[in-house]
């Protein structure tokens, strides 16, 4: 698949919903229903960070599991992280920055990678290799929507989607920003209803941030 084929996987993928649910989970038992409920409250999206054990397996529940799910991984770091998200089951792959060798592993994956940028000289090097859809991480404490809605003038073709220190009372500032698709954020599956197998209450997260926009 070709780099502009695999940015338009990201862009559909990106504007299923306000916000993509950056997902840290320990116990893969919990993936199924933790998915259901975000796509039942209207967010199908969901990236699941490899910074746990339990994520390649919770990777492989929800995609063949629950319905209307487009699962993807974060925090991938290397050609290994593509290649074993891929035969997992995931359909995208993102990125907190956008290291050469990842870069060039990204080119011969067939996951679609939504790579990270913190400054205007890396969003543009990434415009170079054909990335029009970004990460912008860490979004808050890089500089938050007034950086970010400052580079919509010069870096038109590149449309962002903002994580890092994003919740529910700062998306709509960076949701109403020309260049950004959607954001990222931890908050619709904090640990404690993970834990507690609190499905319910994750559905209403969903359903809240769903209307965001």
């Amino acid at each position: 698949m070709s780099t502009d084929a695999k940015q338009q996987l990201v862009e559909r993928t990106l504007r299923l919903a306000p916000v993509v649910p950056v997902v840290i989970i320990d116990d893969a038992a919990a993936a199924v229903g933790m998915a259901r409920a975000l796509v039942a409250g209207g967010i199908p999206a969901i990236e699941v960070t490899l910074r746990t054990a339990a994520a390649l397996d919770a990777v492989r529940a929800i995609a063949a599991e629950v319905e209307g799910a487009v699962v993807g991984v974060g925090t991938v770091l290397t050609a290994k992280d593509l290649e074993n998200s891929f035969k997992a089951g995931a359909k995208f792959a993102v990125s907190p920055g956008s290291a050469p060798r990842l870069l060039d592993a990204a080119d011969d994956s067939e996951l679609a990678l939504l790579p990270g940028a913190a400054t205007s000289s890396e969003a543009m090097a990434l415009l170079e290799r054909g990335y029009r859809f970004q990460k912008f991480f860490p979004a808050v404490p890089a500089g938050g929507p007034k950086l970010i809605g400052a580079w919509a003038s010069p870096l038109p073709q590149i449309t962002f989607c903002p994580t890092g220190g994003i919740s529910l009372s700062n998306a709509k500032d960076f949701l109403v920003l020309a260049n950004v698709a959607c954001v990222g954020g931890s908050w619709l599956t904090p640990a404690n209803l993970l834990q507690a197998r609190d499905f319910a209450a994750i559905e209403a997260l969903a359903r809240e941030a769903a209307s965001l926009r």
